[in-house]
């Protein structure tokens, strides 16, 4: 059973003109009715730092969750943010980017890889009192620019600590685009063996010459749960200056098409969302 996890708050955040609330609301119920898994719909961080995920408890509000089946994900950097988040029952999941580079971590969250441990726990502690799921991301999960070492025993190694916290979802994300065939299937097939009782999901940042080797490697090596964007819009604000795109939903689609696998979606209302991601990000595509 493959996972499609469709991400307009990725895909938003980095953006400098603020989306009214109003135009986030319609299009987040246009992609609640194309029945992905789940939406990553918002945050629950500082508006300072993140300005434009400022109004995710109005447009959470707004949402049409009658008529769906996709559960939705909020992403907190801290506590309050999942204190604040933990209020809404129709939060499925909070998610949480927890970087294996030290640089990147205080980048990120202001906290060192042991102190953001630390918030993992408050999190997932928040999470099981508040009857939600923990995602926790690992950012530059693929390797990082900025020179702190990366291989697979040191995700190993992080995953082990988060494993006695009882996460049981991560996300190896690709933060700043630099994953490659080789790096995917080293990670994915060493870890999924290793952890059969733990979901692996994919976090990528592509570009249009290289999403399908990227989206099929992981495919091939595992992994069953994928996020992505409509258009490949977005990126990390916190990793760079020249954003990386999300991967395209689409390219995903039409790559898991050719192996005719159901994913149970609309695809009418698929068409409907390609079309209103157009006018929601103007001059965006990457």
């Amino acid at each position: 059973m493959l996972h499609i996890v469709e991400c307009p708050r990725d895909a938003m955040q980095g953006l400098k003109t603020f989306i009214p609330t109003e135009e986030k609301i319609a299009y987040m119920n246009q992609l609640l009715q194309v029945g992905f898994h789940t939406l990553d719909f918002g945050s629950f961080v500082s508006p300072k730092a993140i300005p434009q995920m400022r109004d995710t408890a109005e447009v959470l509000a707004g949402l049409n969750l009658e008529e769906t089946d996709t559960q939705l994900l909020a992403i907190v950097a801290n506590r309050r943010g999942a204190e604040d988040a933990a209020k809404f029952k129709e939060i499925d999941y909070l998610g949480y980017p927890f970087s294996i580079s030290e640089t990147f971590q205080l980048r990120n969250t202001n906290a060192t890889i042991e102190e953001s441990l630390e918030r993992v726990k408050q999190i997932q502690e928040i999470c099981v009192n508040s009857g939600k799921q923990m995602v926790v991301y690992i950012s530059m999960g693929f390797g990082n620019p900025y020179g702190d070492e990366w291989n697979v025993e040191i995700v190993q190694k992080w995953i082990d600590r988060l494993l006695e916290l009882d996460i049981r979802i991560f996300s190896l994300s690709d933060t700043i685009g630099v994953s490659s065939p080789d790096s995917i299937a080293y990670l994915f097939g060493n870890l999924i063996p290793r952890y059969p009782e733990t979901v692996f999901g994919a976090h990528l940042h592509t570009q249009a010459h290289n999403w399908r080797e990227k989206v099929q490697t992981a495919y091939e090596n595992g992994c069953r749960r994928f996020d992505g964007a409509l258009r490949g819009y977005g990126g990390c604000p916190m990793a760079k200056d020249e954003l990386t795109g999300n991967m395209a939903t689409e390219n995903m689609l039409y790559y898991f098409d050719e192996l005719q696998l159901d994913l149970g979606l609309n695809r009418g209302a698929f068409g409907k969302s390609m079309a209103m991601a157009m006018e929601v990000f103007p001059q965006h595509e990457v």
